[in-house]
């Protein structure tokens, strides 16, 4: 009886340890991701860290209806993106389901905004994309189809640490990575996805859910 109630203690001691550690996990802040910069400075003696953080580089880009899209439209919201084209016959058409998750899951949420990023802007007009997102079932401003220069594409997807490139081998012409890159208010990269993969995209769909928990 001694060796069984002992036993019992020590059950119901990993079951609190356990129990304990999911709920610190859970509270555990998402990263920051990127590179950042610690610097250094003196006061009354004391030295003070003060790290700064990677942020999204500023853009200006064109929507679907036509508006000017830059950091402004984000201001005090948390958005996720990616990068895609609407003639993409490989990846894309499942990324856009996972997004679509997303969308259907905020809809009514205003305190998050979504971006999609051409890497077609010579096809990708903005009556294309226009067209596009109305095949989506798509209303209002929640979810901005992005078009704009070139370069400014292609500089924007390596901002998000997204691989972009044409290439006349691959399908479409361009080769390009799937990701869904989650960023806070202040612009700073905090989780991603691989938007082929429908569990990574749940477990960010969490993770939007504790950034909305952290930022609002």
């Amino acid at each position: 009886m001694l060796f069984h109630a002992h036993s019992s203690k020590i059950y119901l001691l990993l079951i609190s340890i356990i129990l304990f550690t999911a709920c610190q996990t859970d509270n555990t802040p998402l990263p920051f991701l990127g590179e950042k910069d610690i610097t250094e400075k003196t006061i009354n003696g004391e030295v003070i860290k003060d790290t700064t953080y990677y942020t999204i580089p500023d853009f200006n880009f064109t929507n679907q209806y036509g508006k000017a899209i830059t950091p402004t439209t984000f201001e005090d919201k948390i958005y996720v993106s990616d990068f895609f084209f609407t003639s993409c016959p490989t990846i894309c058409p499942t990324v856009k389901i996972q997004m679509r998750r997303i969308y259907d899951k905020y809809q009514s949420d205003d305190r998050l905004l979504m971006v999609s990023h051409t890497l077609d802007p010579k096809r990708d007009n903005v009556e294309k994309l226009l067209d596009y997102s109305k095949k989506l079932q798509l209303e209002g401003d929640k979810w901005h189809f992005v078009t704009g220069e070139k370069e400014a594409l292609y500089d924007m997807a390596h901002a998000y640490f997204i691989s972009a490139a044409e290439d006349a081998d691959e399908p479409g012409g361009i080769t390009h990575s799937g990701k869904i890159i989650l960023a806070d208010k202040q612009k700073r990269i905090r989780a991603f996805a691989d938007g082929t993969d429908e569990k990574q995209v749940t477990q960010l769909l969490k993770d939007i859910d504790k950034l909305l928990d952290e930022e609002f």
